[in-house]
């Protein structure tokens, strides 16, 4: 506890954020120099960096994210592997920015969450929520050589929250503005929104998963390639098929895409029993290749869309919106966003000065700062928690 009350009392640390999302396509790591802490805190990017999973780690995690195919031995040992996979992020991020592990002083990993469950379950009587994300802590402290906060939604969930997103307390601190609101919208393998309205308003933000983002279209990609693509590079896919508003209609009807939030998703609500259903939808209206492609992503934007108009319009028009995860680096998506979206521009976060790469891992950095410091970072109007919390468990 010493060291990381000496941590705190710095004036400056140097933090890797180290993130994989619900894509499972790997990890991006981002080494940023911190300084202070809350609305005071300053930040520098220092290196951005990325590690693929190789195909058969990333074929185990998408296994272990199902219910039916999640074997315990099988997490047992992909969450030691996934810990050496996120250490050589860290490292590589390190000597990236001509750096040794010495001269880090903290790494804050998201972990890959695998199961995430915000709904109440019980059993013999004890209820509760539950999140589970893996990528051993120790493991990354044990090869990068610095202390390692992990874990971070747990104690909001143990506060009554839904876990996630957790990203908006970082969103705040990036991109809040004094008389202009503005909407981050990140499109990983989920689809989230934050809101941020002028700080000089008052109002708090708002924030909630909108849907399926990248996730279903990957799927769909992987099938029709018969593997030999994972993603839809650059919207070529889409753009060459023909979108079938009929489908688009018909998914639509999702009960997660209409629910109201706070509200959050992952592979429980688009994986593999969603994509049966696409199949079968699909087979029905004889809706396949590249008109399949265009089809689901034409759907990603009108859910992204559809919740802007019921829930984020009524609250505060955005005269802004920031689009950041790969969905930011498909042009067609970006087109159709604009054109469900009229009257208010769609950017990617690269034209506001962080790259597309590090926005969820330099918002994990900025987290572990705050739990060094002691500043809850939770946003309890945005999971549903009681109360803030200091996110994160620390091994030293």
């Amino acid at each position: 506890m010493h060291a990381l009350a000496k941590l705190a009392r710095q004036k400056s640390r140097r933090i890797v954020g180290l993130m994989s999302g619900t894509s499972a396509d790997g990890v991006d790591a981002c080494l940023v120099e911190v300084t202070g802490s809350g609305l005071e805190l300053g930040w520098k990017v220092l290196s951005v960096q990325s590690v693929a999973y190789p195909a058969e780690v990333r074929q185990a995690v998408l296994e272990v994210s199902e219910g039916e195919t999640g074997r315990t031995d099988a997490i047992c040992t992909l969450n030691f592997i996934l810990g050496e996979i996120f250490a050589e992020a860290a490292l590589k991020a390190i000597r990236s920015a001509k750096l040794r592990p010495q001269q880090i002083d903290l790494v804050a990993s998201h972990g890959q969450t695998i199961h995430h469950l915000p709904e109440s379950r019980s059993i013999d009587g004890y209820a509760s929520r539950s999140t589970f994300q893996i990528g051993e802590t120790a493991v990354i402290a044990e090869r990068v050589g610095v202390p390692v906060v992990g874990d971070f939604r747990v104690r909001d969930v143990a506060a009554g929250g839904v876990g996630a997103p957790l990203v908006p307390y970082a969103d705040r601190i990036l991109f809040q503005q004094p008389t202009r609101a503005v909407a981050l919208q990140n499109i990983g393998g989920i689809a989230n929104v934050t809101l941020l309205p002028p700080a000089q308003s008052g109002k708090p933000l708002l924030a909630f998963d909108t849907g399926p983002g990248n996730m279903i279209i990957d799927a769909v990609v992987h099938d029709v390639t018969l593997g030999k693509q994972t993603f839809d590079q650059g919207g070529e896919m889409a753009r060459a098929g023909a979108i079938d508003h009929a489908l688009v209609e018909r998914l639509m009807d999702d009960p997660f895409v209409n629910r109201v939030p706070p509200k959050t998703a992952g592979r429980e609500n688009f994986g593999r029993e969603f994509f049966r259903t696409l199949t079968t939808l699909s087979l029905f209206g004889r809706v396949k290749g590249n008109d399949l492609v265009a089809t689901v992503t034409q759907f990603t934007a009108r859910s992204i869309a559809e919740n802007y108009r019921r829930h984020v319009l009524p609250y505060w028009r955005p005269e802004e919106i920031i689009v950041c995860g790969g969905g930011s680096q498909n042009p067609f998506m970006m087109e159709r966003l604009r054109e469900e979206l009229p009257g208010i521009p769609v950017v990617p976060i690269d034209e506001r000065g962080v790259p597309w790469q590090a926005k969820e891992a330099l918002s994990f950095a900025i987290l572990g700062n705050e739990s060094v410091c002691g500043v809850p970072s939770n946003v309890p109007a945005v999971t549903g928690a009681s109360h803030p919390v200091l996110l994160g468990k620390f091994v030293l």
